[in-house]
């Protein structure tokens, strides 16, 4: 179920009165790989060119960093490509702090692996026994012979987090699992190594080098986003006494134009 939350003020803020009120204001986003590697950036960047003045200082390093940002007042926006866990809605609270929840947009967590492996699809027990550690060997599951590399996000990542949820039923990964930054470093890895595998956004798919996997028959595109088994919501978090224009950023981003922004990277617009 969609949340949306519309901001009074953002309404305020329509062609050159947001210019002239937000002069030389800087808006600092910390938070998602998933949301800020490309999105965010494209989306301020359409932002910066309608409000002249406005200027973004973007830290994509993963979920977990959101929160204690926004705690301690050094970011006006948190990227999260999960919900927000009850204790960091709490420790903003404690600091006179009570965030709103938007859904940014929709994603499709995808498994990707080397361009010369010649498996084409996967069951989702498959899937969480490549996770987990109990399959080893690609040949276990019908691929060419070779020990399995596997590639996932850092602990700070809401996708490191989302995937276990997801896809291994809430199990551990094995430790031989090499824990990489972001979604692009991951997809980079898989196209070095023939017996890769990862995941990662939707929207870092369809990099040189990998190849996206079917699982349960169900092709990851944004077409089956309501079908596929690893789908999710994306959220902006925005303090509810956060200043005018950053609150209008995330309208712009929920937006219409936002939104279409998102769909031409990668992203599945929220409907």
């Amino acid at each position: 179920m969609r949340t949306t939350i519309r901001f009074a003020a953002a309404s305020l803020f329509a062609g050159a009165m947001l210019a002239a009120s937000a002069s030389a204001q800087n808006i600092s986003i910390k938070g998602s790989d998933t949301l800020g590697a490309k999105l965010v950036p494209q989306l301020a960047e359409s932002f910066s060119a309608k409000n002249k003045g406005v200027k973004f200082d973007i830290a994509a390093e993963g979920s977990s960093t959101a929160f204690p940002a926004l705690a301690n007042g050094t970011a006006q926006i948190g990227m999260s490509s999960r919900k927000a866990k009850p204790e960091e809605i709490t420790a903003a609270r404690a600091k006179g702090i009570k965030l709103n929840e938007v859904e940014a947009c929709h994603d499709m967590i995808v498994v990707i692996v080397n361009k010369a492996n010649g498996i084409k699809a996967l069951t989702k027990d498959q899937v969480a026994k490549i996770f987990t550690g109990q399959v080893k060997d690609w040949s276990e599951v019908g691929g060419t012979p070779g020990p399995i590399s596997i590639y996932t996000r850092n602990t700070a990542s809401g996708t490191y987090k989302d995937w276990q949820t997801l896809a291994m039923k809430g199990r551990n990964y094995p430790d031989s699992a090499q824990k990489l930054a972001g979604n692009e470093q991951i997809a980079q890895e898989v196209a070095k190594n023939k017996n890769g595998v990862g995941y990662v956004g939707l929207a870092y798919s369809k990099a040189s080098g990998v190849a996206d996997i079917t699982i349960e028959g169900v092709e990851p595109v944004a077409a089956n986003a309501t079908k596929y088994a690893y789908s999710r919501a994306c959220y902006y978090y925005i303090p509810e006494t956060a200043d005018a224009t950053a609150k209008a950023f995330v309208e712009f981003a929920t937006g219409a134009e936002g939104q279409k922004i998102a769909e031409r990277l990668g992203f599945v617009p929220n409907k």
